[in-house]
């Protein structure tokens, strides 16, 4: 039997009514609670606790309270739900919706189409919107609970670097006074933007400011390059296993997803709005947009005393304040959010990044273009000058975002690197280019068509012709087919054959390997056996053949 059972009301107000009567040490006191908890079988802790409660009698209400009048109860409750899908259905993103006297007077005057019933009208004076209101409060179809998100799942990361929240923000600042570049193709100065990755686990934040021109796919890539690489006076760094981000112009990006998909990193994009009922998916996540609110409040308002006069200056003010926000309470755990990461670290450790030469490698995107009869390119305002081979053909151009170098494809060929160029050559300085393989083939074929013929039988049908070596029907071609080779597309560190690895020393002796003595052509054998590293293989090459060696060019 509960306590509320035990022990009537109107006993517990007599005892308030009496101990209020007596001093709050009075002897009497003690024997009056005891006498009272014998009476109705409970503890002095249960009489306490009902005392200390606020006890009033119970409202008084009809037999028939909720229960409609007018219509049976699975009816009333079948046109509250009718009411509340027509309201969620002509709901606009600005929140308006139809009343429920506008409705009534829809389903009254024209009736409503149903999956279940068909037509159906509402016979006039049935109901009124006061009353349908208040049936739907009471059954849960008001607006407020159907327009009410699914409860939060909150989820933390076992290991740091197993999952890093990416965004941006424009600072507060807006604009630097004097930066540091401006673009004359575009109007104004570049916005000030806030770059930002936050450890999912410990909650450890890097940020950098950028001056940009909207949501840039290099700058991001530029910033998180430096999150992941080393830093002196910070531990936090390494190439995490996520990365979180929005649907924007970075998460959409091809050379964004190729970079991350080489440094072995799966992009997390947040679901699109509208995509999983009535949760709100495309929002702002509070683990990485925590540490923006907060360095916008406590550091960038100290903007108003003194303003950073350049984007490093801004960012070593920055610097030395994440480390204090590094340095403060996790959100959970007695320690500081860097003693977190550092104590939750990957077995083995945090995977090291590459370096800048690799990761520009990476930053290489595609497209397609027609090399001029010059053998020559312009790309992004830079002319390049390529291989004669592909000149006048289409071909894909791979450039990359952050170095000068330039890389053709055309099929299963590729050719390159190449640098950049200047104007014209000289007139006196002319030197025609070496001949391709194109024209070598161009010029076989040219010399061998005056020398062929058909035969006569061709003309007249006199006799069938016998072609020979011709291939039988039906027989098909087998496709070409290269190895695949990750991350290393267009083999810049290791051969990918060692024929082309005899074509590179061959072009670095500046002679014909069969000319070399026995013993020459042995060693390139072991060391082509041995291994098809590029800068490998170059440095034997040069040590056993130095300058000025008879053997070398």
């Amino acid at each position: 039997m509960s306590a509320g059972v035990a022990v009537p009301a109107e006993a517990i107000a007599t005892l308030r009514r009496n101990l209020a009567s007596l001093p709050a040490r009075h002897p009497e006191r003690r024997p009056l609670m005891a006498s009272t908890a014998e009476l109705y079988g409970v503890s002095r802790a249960t009489l306490y606790r009902l005392l200390r409660e606020p006890r009033r009698p119970r409202d008084a209400h009809r037999a028939d309270r909720g229960v409609p009048r007018i219509m049976p109860p699975e009816e009333s409750e079948w046109w509250c739900e009718v009411v509340a899908a027509i309201k969620s259905r002509t709901t606009n993103k600005q929140g308006r919706r139809l009343s429920t006297r506008r409705i009534l007077e829809i389903v009254t005057e024209h009736g409503v189409e149903t999956p279940d019933r068909g037509l159906v009208k509402l016979a006039p004076g049935r109901l009124t919107a006061s009353t349908l209101n208040r049936h739907m409060q009471r059954l849960g179809f008001d607006v407020g609970r159907m327009t009410r998100e699914p409860p939060a799942v909150r989820f933390q990361a076992e290991r740091s670097n197993a999952l890093w929240h990416f965004d941006m923000s424009p600072s507060d600042l807006k604009q630097l006074k004097a930066p540091a570049w401006v673009d004359p193709d575009r109007q104004g100065a570049p916005t000030l933007m806030l770059f930002s990755v936050v450890d999912d686990r410990s909650g450890v934040a890097y940020q950098e400011y950028a001056l940009v021109y909207g949501e840039d796919v290099e700058a991001a890539l530029r910033f998180l390059f430096r999150a992941m690489a080393p830093k002196d006076g910070d531990p936090f760094g390494g190439i995490p296993e996520v990365i979180q981000l929005d649907g924007g112009p970075v998460g959409k990006s091809a050379v964004f997803k190729r970079v991350m998909e080489c440094l072995g990193v799966a992009p997390l994009p947040h679901m699109p709005a509208g995509s999983d009922g009535r949760r709100t998916t495309a929002r702002a996540k509070g683990k990485v947009e925590r540490p923006f609110r907060t360095v916008k409040e406590a550091h960038e308002t100290l903007y108003h005393f003194h303003e950073p006069a350049s984007e490093e200056e801004a960012n070593r003010w920055l610097a030395r304040y994440l480390a204090t926000y590094n340095a403060g309470d996790h959100r959970q755990l007695p320690h500081s959010r860097l003693d977190d990461w550092l104590a939750h670290l990957p077995e083995g450790g945090i995977r090291a990044m590459c370096s800048w030469e690799r990761f520009c490698a990476f930053a290489r995107e595609p497209e397609r273009r027609t090399v001029g009869i010059d053998c020559r390119l312009t790309v992004a305002g830079v002319t390049y000058e390529v291989d004669p081979e592909v000149a006048g053909e289409t071909v894909v151009v791979w450039w990359g975002l952050f170095d000068q170098e330039l890389w053709v494809e055309r099929g299963e060929e590729r050719f390159g690197p190449f640098h950049p160029v200047g104007g014209p050559v000289p007139l006196h300085r002319y030197r025609k280019h070496r001949k391709s393989r194109r024209e070598v083939r161009a010029e076989r074929v040219d010399a061998l068509a005056p020398r062929i013929g058909i035969p006569r039988s061709a003309l007249s049908g006199e006799d069938d012709v016998v072609v020979v070596g011709a291939r039988p029907a039906g027989a098909a071609a087998a496709a070409p087919a290269r190895p695949f080779a990750d991350p290393d597309p267009f083999a810049e560190l290791a051969f990918a054959t060692p024929l082309k690895a005899r074509f590179a020393i061959s072009e670095e002796l500046r002679l014909p390997l069969g000319g070399l003595p026995a013993e020459d052509r042995a060693f390139i054998d072991a060391l082509l056996a041995r291994t098809l590293s590029k800068p490998e293989i170059m440095d034997e090459i040069r040590r056993r053949f130095p300058p000025g060696h008879k053997r070398s060019g």
